[in-house]
């Protein structure tokens, strides 16, 4: 089984995750991609560059607020074209190095678009036909472009272009107030724009718990121009000096103008010219590809991880099914265990969370217990002059074990694993309450949160009955 050939299409985060596990145990691996480079959306277009100017954008917003703590700094000095220059070496630095590990695990990786011929074979343009034994379809999504507005022009940006940083416009319109929108928008408002956001639901973030996205919405609101809820663009068109927006509310439509505008209202998979048809494997409505949990397709033979199967658009995700579904291929038996995927918003506050959120458990009828630890009662919060946080957690009265966790608050990316673990391993509120955390940390908040829970927080009063 070891000795079979393995065909990945697709370089990004589950592509190259299951091509280096697959070669790290025997299996001969030929990896097929578009790009000239390794990472995918993730790394060329998507988390490593947002991040880096969502990182610039953190660093500008304490200088502005620095004086509120006794240190007065004069206005940032933006400088394009060196930020631009800095962006791009983070992801050149990463992309060479998958490029080098690709090289040392003796991987053959071909540039080009396949397409499948049928279930064993594909076609690669300058490449004539390859033959597999499993193929394992990794080929991502890219963004939603209503029709109407292709022909805008180029102040029309999608995710990639706002990447691109090409100019800092004085007014800059947001369609979509999910996490792409928002991180890029907080990004874009930290470096002089006028940011409007436009989302047609009644909240930002739609899905995500709404007690983590009020604190969140608090500060954007004072960030940004504006921010319209239960709100449609129904049109947009070059009007010379701007673009003309026509945005639906409640009431009568308004036209305002922008000088540029970011399409932020979704993904779509890259499923379209893949050959599919010339294979069993079978696709839903909207192009994702059905596939199980391990990764199984209709066709024996493919297999598919990703944006490209639908759920999460998460590149943590797709790494995680890419191991999962390798292991499955070399014969071993994967856990039956539901995955618990972190979701990280890298605003300014950020949010994560992960497992039961308390809407999920409302519409499941699942009862939960809700223990919440406000950040204005933390130490460490306080000395970093940002108490706009809340820890929640979301627990079985029954067992007392974790289900979900919240957070919202600087940094609680990096906060978010511990509770992903706790989940996975069944812990209970007495087991994160008794886990020594050190002080002053904002990571104490989850053991607090626990405490409050358990009615013996330190720094949390509960009047008795």
């Amino acid at each position: 089984m070891s000795e079979q050939n393995l065909l990945i299409i697709g370089g990004g985060p589950g592509g190259y995750a299951a091509a280096f596990l697959a070669a790290d145990r025997g299996m001969r691996v030929t990896l097929v991609d578009e790009e000239d480079q390794l990472g995918g959306v993730c790394l060329l277009r998507g988390c490593i560059p947002s991040k880096t100017l969502l990182h610039l954008a953190k660093l500008i917003s304490e200088v502005r607020h620095a004086g509120d703590w006794g240190l007065h700094f004069g206005e940032p000095a933006i400088d394009l074209d060196k930020i631009r220059t800095w962006k791009e070496k983070v992801t050149g630095n990463l992309t060479g190095g998958l490029a080098q590990l690709c090289k040392q695990r003796g991987i053959q990786r071909i540039q080009g678009r396949a397409v499948f011929e049928d279930s064993r074979s594909v076609r690669v343009e300058g490449h004539g036909t390859l033959s597999f034994d499993r193929a394992l379809i990794a080929v991502g999504s890219r963004p939603i472009i209503p029709k109407d507005w292709t022909q805008v022009g180029s102040r029309l940006m999608d995710s990639t272009g706002a990447l691109e940083l090409e100019d800092i416009p004085e007014r800059l319109l947001v369609i979509g107030g999910g996490y792409i929108g928002l991180e890029m928008g907080t990004v874009y408002a930290a470096l002089g724009s006028q940011v409007t956001v436009v989302e047609m639901t009644d909240g930002l973030l739609p899905g995500a718990d709404r007690d983590l996205v009020r604190i969140l919405q608090a500060r954007l609101k004072k960030e940004f121009e504006a921010i319209h809820l239960n709100t449609r663009v129904t049109g947009i068109k070059d009007a010379g000096e701007c673009l003309q927006v026509v945005l639906q509310g409640s009431g009568e439509a308004e036209e305002a103008g922008f000088d540029r505008v970011l399409v932020s209202v979704g993904r779509q998979p890259n499923t379209s010219g893949l050959g599919l048809e010339n294979t069993q494997v079978e696709t839903d409505t909207k192009g994702f590809v059905k596939a199980d949990p391990h990764g199984r397709t209709s066709d024996p033979s493919i297999f598919a991880i990703g944006d490209v199967v639908g759920g999460a658009m998460l590149a943590h995700k797709a790494s995680h099914e890419a191991k999962r579904t390798v292991d499955g291929l070399l014969g071993d038996s994967p856990a039956e265990e539901e995955m618990v995927i972190p979701a990280v918003v890298f605003t300014d506050p950020e949010i994560a969370w992960c497992g039961l959120t308390e809407l999920e458990a409302r519409e499941k009828g699942i009862e939960v217990a809700i223990a919440k630890f406000p950040w204005g009662a933390s130490g460490r919060a306080g000395t970093l002059g940002r108490n706009d946080g809340t820890t929640k957690l979301m627990i079985d009265p029954k067992t007392d074990r974790i289900l979900g966790v919240g957070l919202v608050g600087v940094g609680v990316g990096d906060l978010i694993s511990e509770a992903v673990l706790a989940i996975r391993l069944n812990a209970t509120a007495t087991d994160l309450a008794e886990t020594v955390h050190p002080h002053p940390t904002l990571s104490e908040t989850l053991m607090e949160a626990a405490e409050v829970y358990l009615g013996r927080s330190t720094h949390q009063y509960k009047k008795p009955h």
